[in-house]
């Protein structure tokens, strides 16, 4: 990379972070900052409810595609002799983990989409589906193409996977965009 880099991609707060702690130049001439500085407060805002929203619609459909996994487990959980004995299994605590992860994840996902949305100042659904898209495309897509080309999966588990990611992501961004993601609604 020659020439000097533009900063004229930052915000005032965020050039007087990067200069508070100067950067730092290894062996090979590249620069390394020092991001353990930043806090919280950097973080962009989105709504608590849309934070919600967004977890309990991505869970559904994460839920929707796992569903099968859970549900043979559900049914020994019938077959055992007392709840007790089924709460005492190494199944039942590896399911609990797997939700807990699962809600965590949508959550994340859920914030992550909406602060995207805010970023991009995306106010209409049809902009929500062009963001949607994109981070499909940019997250989801190279898998499926990998699963069909290299991994030679079957189709029906491709597409199965495929419009559970269209969902996550063009779905999830639709909804959070008719929820409302801005902590003020006067904000852009």
């Amino acid at each position: 990379m020659s020439g000097p880099m533009s900063l004229s991609c930052f915000t005032e707060e965020e050039l007087a972070l990067l200069l508070s702690s100067p950067p730092s130049h290894d062996q090979n001439n590249n620069i390394s900052i020092n991001l353990t500085e930043i806090s919280s407060t950097d973080l962009p805002p989105v709504k608590p409810s849309a934070i919600a929203i967004g977890a309990a619609y991505s869970h559904a459909i994460s839920l929707a595609v796992m569903g099968p996994l859970f549900g043979e487990t559900y049914h020994r959980a019938q077959a055992a002799n007392s709840k007790e004995e089924f709460f005492k299994s190494k199944e039942a605590a590896s399911a609990a983990a797997a939700w807990g992860s699962s809600i965590t994840g949508s959550a994340v996902q859920a914030y992550g989409i909406g602060a995207l949305i805010n970023a991009t100042g995306t106010m209409t659904q049809k902009g929500a589906a062009y963001l949607g898209a994109l981070i499909f495309f940019a997250s989801a897509a190279p898998s499926i193409v990998a699963q069909f080309f290299t991994e030679k999966r079957p189709l029906d588990t491709i597409a199965v996977g495929g419009v559970a990611r269209v969902l996550e992501s063009v779905g999830l961004t639709m909804i959070l965009t008719w929820w409302g993601t801005r902590t003020s609604p006067f904000s852009s």
